[in-house]
């Protein structure tokens, strides 16, 4: 008997090409420019061998993908996940072009990392394999060429760590030029006050003008989160703030739900403590495959890519997802939640606020300033609301949804940056 075969899954790059030609073909974008942003500029992949802890030595594959630096040098994070391949790189190092052009700021978009699970490693191990890397990517990183930061299972003690190995390769007197070759940093190693929680802020600021656009605001909203790392955690504590209630959370180790309201501060310190949020106190275990359609007015997903898909995307009964992760929602998704009038926050919006965080570092490291939270704070809120109105502005003039928006104005400073230079020779 023949049977149906279930329609292939599309992979991140696949989705964010998709996005890319749909803006395009709305705008009408110059066709010269349209074939240069439809590809990468570079693509470094490395193998480097590293001592463990037992003596034994094994060999990393490392990725480092600079997709367009028309704007400036390329930006973006290194992640460490058994994820990590070349096709996952080349869509983050594509979404961080477009993220960077529509914060304003004179990057373009990279992204990279390693293949592998950081749990499986000692803390002397990953600084090993951290500074290894370091060394391996060479002069394909640098304070003026490409400049990476923390993402999924990196952190501030990593960035140090990866600054320390850049300087060391560099002369004496040049070594202290090139702090800002990372940003995420610790705040004692020429880190940004309130970097770490630059991303999760904007995730909110971006809600909170959402709010105010229908009308409403935060105040009693129930909303889930998926990922409660950096991001998700610093997302429900600015949501907490605004007086929202948070009644879902879901991660690796398990899904939790309590319809009269979960404190994430109390649930941060329970994680800390077994490295776990199930069996949290108050909380019931819930079905990890039904998360994403708990009643709730809010959903953000702060973990990986392709969540959201169209098997699950009938079930979300939320008003809004704000895309805390970077490709949370696929296309087939997507046009399910378009369909049912479900309002999205495009990740190149929602989640902009680190890197507009890492501008701040890499400013206050270049000028030799100090910037204080106070400064972060109303630098970031002010470009996020900007570039929310600007989509929104977009959105309306185009008759397009706010991804599409958010693309076109994106890529419009992209294409006036190529018209206005001309393409070399």
């Amino acid at each position: 008997m023949a049977t149906t075969q279930k329609p292939r899954r599309v992979g991140m790059y696949e989705n964010v090409k998709n996005q890319f030609e749909k803006a395009a073909a709305v705008m009408g974008l110059d066709e010269s420019v349209r074939k240069i942003l439809s590809i990468t500029n570079n693509e470094i992949v490395v193998h480097f061998p590293v001592k463990m802890d037992n003596g034994q030595v094994e060999v990393f594959t490392g990725y480092r993908v600079q997709h367009n630096n028309a704007l400036g040098p390329y930006k973006g994070g290194l992640r460490y996940h058994p994820t990590v391949d070349i096709d996952a790189a080349r869509a983050l190092a594509t979404w961080m072009t477009w993220k960077t052009s529509l914060a304003g700021l004179p990057y373009g978009g990279g992204k990279g990392g390693i293949q592998l699970d950081p749990k499986k490693y000692s803390q002397g191990e990953l600084e090993r394999i951290t500074r290894r890397f370091t060394y391996a990517l060479g002069d394909n990183i640098g304070p003026e060429h490409d400049i990476p930061a923390p993402d999924v299972n990196t952190n501030a003690q990593m960035m140090a760590w990866i600054a320390d190995t850049y300087m060391s390769t560099k002369s004496p007197s040049e070594r202290s030029k090139n702090q800002h070759v990372v940003t995420g940093k610790p705040v004692g190693s020429g880190g940004l006050e309130g970097r770490d929680r630059a991303t999760g802020f904007g995730v909110v600021v971006t809600l909170e003008s959402w709010a105010k656009l229908n009308g409403t605001s935060l105040e009693g909203k129930k909303y889930i989160v998926q990922g409660f790392g950096n991001v998700g955690y610093w997302a429900a504590h600015f949501m907490h703030k605004n007086g929202a209630i948070l009644i879902g959370v879901q991660d690796a180790t398990g899904t939790i739900y309590n319809p009269e309201g979960i404190d994430p501060e109390a649930l941060l310190r329970y994680q800390s403590d077994n490295a776990t949020i199930t069996g949290y106190k108050g909380t019931q275990d819930y079905p990890s495959e039904d998360f994403f359609g708990i009643d709730c007015d809010v959903i953000i997903p702060a973990a990986l890519g392709n969540q959201i898909t169209e098997d699950n995307a009938n079930t979300v009964k939320a008003k809004v997802v704000a895309e805390g992760a970077n490709g949370p929602i696929d296309t087939e998704g997507e046009a399910i939640l378009l369909a049912n009038g479900v309002q999205m926050i495009p990740d190149i919006l929602c989640n902009s606020g680190g890197v507009i965080g890492s501008y701040f570092e890499w400013l206050q490291n270049r000028n030799g300033e100090i910037w204080t939270m106070d400064d972060v704070i109303v630098k970031l809120r002010k470009k996020l609301e900007d570039a929310f109105n600007k989509v929104i502005n977009t959105s309306v003039q185009y008759q397009t949804d706010w991804r599409t928006a958010a693309y076109i104005q994106a890529l419009t400073r992209i294409e006036m940056a190529y018209k206005q230079r001309g393409i070399f020779p």
